[in-house]
């Protein structure tokens, strides 16, 4: 029940996109159709996974001073293989999609703050269950974010025409401005639903403690 719970938090408790309001630059550049949500989001989970793992296994032997820079290093071996992976066997057309996107995942502060704040500090199957619950949340996130961006720019779906009458594409959707709205538009829907919640349970809905950036400790990181 509590690896379920560490699962589950990913998806909606502790979304990183819609809660945390992690990982905006990929976000907003690659949510632009489904298929490149997927992909990007895919390619991640499988950085965020493999990288808890081996960071929960070498936490107690890697000195504390120079933790970020061994993390940082296991991140970027998975990014190494991920790229090479979807170099290999991806369709060319989402390679190109997500170009320097992919490399770029090395410096997903997501991936990162998982190794800090979790993977750092707990056992293997946690790390790992962890580490796949935040990168399927971050998957469904872009996925849904792409699928209503790509709906509203050409009444497609997976890049299959639902509307077939629908001829002159909305190109605010497919650029960044679309981005930010629909984005906003989400951030806006996640809160008002928490606020209703809270209102149902004769509450003031507040921000969980642990995750106001009081108690966040990557900006703390260039100081050690």
């Amino acid at each position: 029940m509590k690896l379920f719970g560490e699962f589950s938090k990913g998806i909606w408790k502790e979304n990183p996109t819609l809660v945390l309001v992690l990982g905006m630059c990929p976000t907003l550049a690659v949510s632009s159709n489904a298929v490149n949500g997927l992909g990007m989001g895919v390619a991640t989970t499988f950085v965020l996974v493999g990288s808890n793992l081996v960071i929960s296994m070498i936490r107690n032997i890697v000195p504390a001073k120079i933790r970020i820079p061994c993390y940082i290093v296991v991140i970027a071996t998975f990014v190494t293989i991920v790229d090479l992976l979807m170099q290999a066997y991806a369709p060319p057309a989402l390679c190109d999609a997500l170009g320097i996107f992919i490399p770029l995942i090395v410096v997903n502060c997501i991936v990162l703050g998982r190794a800090e704040a979790f993977a750092s500090k707990n056992g293997i199957i946690p790390s790992a269950v962890d580490g796949l619950g935040m990168g399927v949340g971050f998957t469904l996130s872009l996925m849904v974010l792409g699928l209503t961006r790509e709906f509203f720019c050409s009444g497609s779906a997976f890049d299959i025409k639902l509307i077939p009458g629908w001829k002159t594409d909305f190109m605010l959707m497919n650029q960044a401005p679309g981005a930010f709205i629909v984005l906003g538009i989400f951030l806006a829907l996640m809160n008002l639903y928490n606020m209703k919640k809270a209102a149902r349970e004769g509450k003031a809905y507040k921000a969980p403690a642990h995750l106001d950036c009081r108690h966040c400790n990557i900006c703390k990181l260039d100081k050690e």
